[in-house]
């Protein structure tokens, strides 16, 4: 550049581009350090020895230190009459030695296991099933609901009260569903998602998943949001106009009940998320049809009167092709792998 020549084309035969040379020369210019992270830096006056730093480790991992925080230990020491470092020194040394968060007798901390996530884009591959408790005329006793969702469709594919719940009452309850169902014509395995209760993942149970050709699957311990469709059918279920407001009588009332509401929910709900078509048109693919008429009526409307029509747009009309559950958050998973790195 002190011959002539342009700093652009300096930068080309560098490898640089020409705000990296810019920064780099008025870096130099004003006297600053090299800011990379790669770069070496001259040791500072007041460093740590080795010696130094092996004496603070060698202190913090005595029998009677092993499992206190530096700042009891610079305490007791400061008592003694012994100073080696400051708390904060005590803990970065910690820190870079892999000793902070995992010290004595305490537990290796554990990764976060993951929420379980499963896609359906056709009925009976994934359900969904949980318990919920239906309040009775005498307090403090319920009677339990089981139900069992298909993801794809939102339809209840099985459904039974009992007085108690127990794991011969699941095992109960997934047979008679796979019959109805007819599982054992299926070719591609099918996914069951529950909570971690013991009557929805009891050995018993989970063996007879495995000889139906049903995968298990089980949400995350102790969060109590990873069987949100399970959850939305139970709010739907609990603040339906029919439920008795008083609880039910007997057990056979409360199976009375759950027949129509089921019924009710499969063949007349229309659901906002299916397009408005009810869960039972959607599990037998009547809904292709349905929102195909729908989505002419529009058009020839449109057409009669475009100017009633903003952007000249109708309504969306097209068929849910796929349903997921636990959908994974791709703005989280690309900041945590940011932070990884």
């Amino acid at each position: 550049m002190q011959n002539g020549a342009r700093p652009i084309k300096c930068a080309e035969v560098l490898g640089l581009s020409l705000r990296t040379l810019k920064r780099w020369r008025m870096d130099l210019t004003q006297g600053r350090d090299d800011g990379r992270r790669s770069a070496v830096r001259p040791r500072p006056l007041n460093a740590l020895s080795a010696a130094e730093r092996t004496a603070i480790l060698r202190q913090c991992n005595t029998p009677e230190n092993a499992s206190k925080p530096p700042a009891q230990i610079v305490v007791e020491l400061a008592d003694r009459g012994i100073y080696l470092a400051s708390e904060a020194t005590f803990y970065r040394i910690l820190r870079q030695a892999r000793q902070q968060h995992h010290r004595g007798r305490a537990r290796t901390p554990r990764a976060p296991t993951p929420k379980a996530t499963h896609t359906a884009s056709a009925p009976n591959e994934v359900w969904c099933w949980d318990i919920t408790w239906l309040a009775t005329t005498v307090t403090g006793r319920f009677f339990k609901l089981y139900l069992i969702l298909d993801l794809f469709s939102r339809k209840i594919v099985g459904h039974e009260v009992w007085e108690e719940e127990n794991s011969e009452h699941s095992k109960e309850l997934l047979r008679r569903t796979a019959l109805a169902e007819n599982l054992a014509a299926k070719t591609t395995p099918l996914v069951l998602h529950g909570d971690n209760g013991s009557p929805l993942k009891a050995g018993t149970v989970v063996a007879l998943m495995h000889s139906l050709g049903i995968t298990p699957s089980h949400s995350r311990p102790r969060v109590s949001n990873d069987n949100p469709f399970s959850e939305a059918l139970f709010r739907t279920t609990k603040y339906h106009p029919s439920l008795p407001p008083t609880g039910f009588a007997d057990i056979h009332q409360a199976r009375v009940w759950v027949q129509h509401f089921v019924k009710w929910y499969n063949n007349e709900n229309y659901h906002s998320a299916l397009r408005f078509v009810t869960p039972a048109q959607k599990h037998n693919g009547q809904d292709h049809t349905i929102l195909a008429r729908r989505k002419s009526l529009y058009e020839a409307k449109k057409a009669e009167q475009p100017k009633r029509w903003i952007q000249n747009k109708t309504r969306n009309w097209d068929p849910v092709k796929t349903t997921t559950l636990n959908p994974i958050d791709t703005r989280k998973l690309e900041r945590n792998l940011k932070k990884a790195a």
